[in-house]
C-alpha cells in the first residue's frame, strides 16, 4: 500500500492518511459567510486524512479579496460549523487558515468604513479584481501603529478561539504567499522603525508572537503555520539570500520552541535546499511539503524522508474523490481555471467522481 495512504500519526495529529489537501482560495463566501455550498464542497473532499480551508480573515481588514470567507463574527462562527460538522463524518481532520491579507487588498471588498492596512505605508504594485468596481489599483495601506499590531495580534487569538467552537481541530496561520505575517518579514515592505522593524529579529517578531499567543489560547498541538520562503507572490521583492535563510532558521527555531503541530511550506524553485534542511533541522515536528506534486512524486518524496505529509492544491481543486483514483491509478479531472474563484457550485461542486 501507498505509504501516501497509510495513517500518520505524530505527538500532535492523528490522520487516517499523508494526503493534505492544500489551501485554496474559491470565493464562495456570499458576504463573507461561510455556507452549505462550501460544506458540500470539504465534504465532497473526504478522502483528504487533513483539509486545510481557504484562507479565512481573522478580522475585517483582512477579507482583501472577494467573497472570502471570516471567522470574526458569531455569524461567521456558527456558519463554518456546517463544514466541520460534515468533514469530521468522514474521519477527517480540518484546520481552517487564518489568512489577513493585509496590503494585499482592496476597500470595494471590505466592509463599509474598514480600511486596507499593512506593515507600512508601501502599496504593492499591480491591480486587483472588486465585484463592484472591477479592477483596482492596490491602495496605499495605512500603516499599523504599534499599538494596531497588538490589536491585530489579538484578532488572531479570538479568531482562533472562535475557530475551536465552530469544531475546527485546529488552525494554520498563513505566513506565505505576500499577506500579512510574510510582509513582516520582508525588508522591501517592512520599514519600520518599531521592535517589529529592522532586523531578523524584530521583523520575525510578529509571527512569532501570533504563533505563541494562538497556541496558547487553544493548544500548541492545533497550531501550524504555512510558509513560502524565497517567494516573490504578492509584489515581495526577494532579499538577501543569505539573509532570508537567516530568517527562516530562526522562525523554525522558535516555532519549535512554541511547539507548533507543523510548518507547511509552499515549494518553489526559489528556495535552496540548503534552506529546507535547515528547517528540517531545526524543527521537530511534522512538515508538510506542497506544490507541483503528483501521486508518484509524493510517494517518493514521503520515502525520502525531508517531508512527513503531502498536500495537493490543484489535485483536489478538479477532483473530490482524488483519493480514489491514487489507489485506482485513474485519470484526473482537469480543472477550469475560468471558474477558480466565480460564485456558485459551476466547477466547485460539480466535477465528477468516478463512483457516484
Amino acid at each position: 500500500m501507498k505509504k501516501l495512504l497509510m495513517p500518520y500519526t505524530s505527538q500532535a495529529l492523528n490522520l487516517k492518511n499523508h494526503l493534505v489537501m492544500a489551501p485554496m482560495t474559491r470565493s464562495r463566501a456570499i458576504d463573507n459567510l461561510p455556507n452549505a455550498l462550501m460544506a458540500e464542497y470539504y465534504s465532497q473532499r473526504r478522502g483528504a486524512g487533513l483539509i486545510i480551508t481557504e484562507g479565512t480573515a481573522p478580522a475585517p481588514e483582512g477579507l482583501g479579496y472577494a467573497r472570502i470567507p471570516g471567522i470574526f463574527s458569531k455569524e461567521q462562527t456558527e456558519g463554518w460549523k456546517l463544514t466541520t460538522e460534515a468533514v469530521h463524518q468522514n474521519n477527517s481532520k480540518i484546520f481552517v487558515q487564518l489568512m489577513h491579507t493585509g496590503r494585499i487588498g482592496h476597500q470595494a471588498n471590505l466592509p463599509e468604513g474598514v480600511q486596507v492596512v499593512g506593515v507600512s505605508a508601501i502599496p504593492a504594485a499591480g491591480q486587483m479584481h472588486t465585484d463592484t468596481a472591477g479592477m483596482q489599483d492596490y491602495p496605499v495601506p495605512v500603516a499599523l501603529s504599534t499599538q494596531g499590531v497588538k490589536e491585530v495580534i489579538g484578532q488572531y487569538v479570538a479568531a482562533a478561539k472562535n475557530a475551536i467552537a465552530a469544531g475546527f481541530d485546529g488552525v494554520e496561520l498563513h505566513g506565505a504567499n505576500g499577506y500579512l505575517i510574510e510582509q513582516f518579514l520582508n525588508p522591501n515592505v517592512n520599514d519600520r522603525t518599531d521592535n517589529y522593524g529592522g532586523s531578523v529579529e524584530n521583523r520575525s517578531r510578529f509571527a512569532i508572537e501570533v504563533a505563541q499567543q494562538v497556541a496558547d489560547a487553544i493548544g500548541k498541538d492545533k497550531v501550524g503555520i504555512r510558509i513560502s520562503p524565497n517567494s516573490t507572490l504578492g509584489d515581495l521583492q526577494a532579499y538577501d539570500a543569505d539573509t532570508t535563510e537567516e530568517t527562516y532558521i530562526h522562525l523554525s527555531r522558535e516555532f519549535n520552541r512554541i511547539g507548533l503541530a507543523y510548518i507547511h511550506i509552499s515549494l518553489s524553485p526559489q528556495i535552496p535546499a540548503q534552506t529546507l534542511n535547515a528547517i528540517r533541522t531545526e524543527f521537530e515536528g511534522t512538515l508538510i511539503y506542497c506544490n507541483t506534486f503528483n501521486a508518484e512524486k509524493a510517494e517518493a518524496e514521503l520515502n525520502k524522508g525531508d517531508a512527513d505529509l503531502i498536500a495537493f492544491g490543484r489535485g483536489f481543486l478538479a477532483n473530490p474523490d482524488l483519493d480514489q483514483r491514487i489507489i485506482n491509478g485513474s485519470a484526473l479531472n482537469a480543472p477550469d481555471f475560468t471558474t477558480l474563484y466565480t460564485p456558485g457550485a459551476k466547477g466547485y461542486t460539480d466535477y465528477p467522481a468516478l463512483f457516484n
